[in-house]
């Protein structure tokens, strides 16, 4: 069977990005989606699984908090402001994939990069070398071993862009970029915050559920993305020292 470039370049891309997600391949589609409004949606919690740990989780601890609970001042608005004036943050990374298909977790790890207003690199560096740039609508995804270098066009990918702002516009505090592709979420206070971000597309909701951002100030601490197919990826950040 011959294999599109399109194709092909995506299931590099994702391969190196979380080490899977594969449906995203046959999600994408080269037209840009419009986000359709979710009526009478459900609280977003309800679909959420436990990020990694070594614990059963608080079932308490999982509700996101309500509008009495949260600090009194500080609300989406506040966190995302606070996000927008990072201008340039450094971090390492450790990614575990969970397939259900493997007994053992895929690892990845390497560096993080992010600059204002948009720009992101991220540079596996085991098990194998790899990197992955994001600048305005650009992806570029490079492999020293293969000698292979893949260039997108993101709006060429719905799917995949819509994956790439919930990181990318998370950074930049960009509340309209994350509203266009997800429903959000905000629970906990400033020095501790967990955003949850549903998809909007019913191209992307079958490929994932929920994305879950945990993060203390205008640092993010861990993302996991939880797939239609029972799948999940968490990424552990460590951010240097400014």
């Amino acid at each position: 069977m011959r294999v599109s470039a399109r194709s092909a370049a995506i299931t590099v891309f994702f391969a190196a990005l979380i080490a899977g997600l594969p449906g995203l391949v046959h999600a994408a589609k080269p037209q840009v989606e419009v986000a359709k409004p979710i009526e009478a949606a459900q609280p977003l919690i309800e679909t959420a699984q436990p990020i990694e740990t070594a614990q059963p989780p608080n079932a308490a601890a999982q509700r996101p908090a309500s509008p009495a609970q949260s600090q009194a001042g500080w609300d989406i608005g506040s966190l995302m402001l606070q996000l927008s004036e990072v201008e340039r943050s450094q971090a390492r990374f450790v990614e575990r994939k969970y397939l259900k298909i493997l007994k053992a977790p895929l690892e990845l790890s390497g560096t993080l990069t992010y600059i204002r207003p948009g720009q992101i690199e991220k540079r596996t560096l085991k098990p194998r070398p790899e990197t992955l740039t994001v600048a305005h609508d650009i992806l570029t995804l490079e492999n020293p071993g293969r000698k292979e270098r893949r260039v997108l066009k993101l709006q060429d990918y719905p799917v995949l862009w819509g994956f790439i702002e919930s990181v990318r516009a998370t950074l930049g505090g960009d509340i309209k970029a994350l509203e266009r592709f997800y429903r959000v979420e905000l629970e906990g206070g400033p020095a501790k915050w967990r955003l949850y971000l549903a998809p909007r597309s019913d191209s992307m909701n079958k490929v994932i559920s929920l994305i879950r951002i945990d993060g203390g100030g205008a640092r993010i601490h861990a993302i996991e993305v939880q797939e239609a197919r029972g799948d999940r990826s968490v990424m552990k950040i460590i951010e240097d020292s400014p």
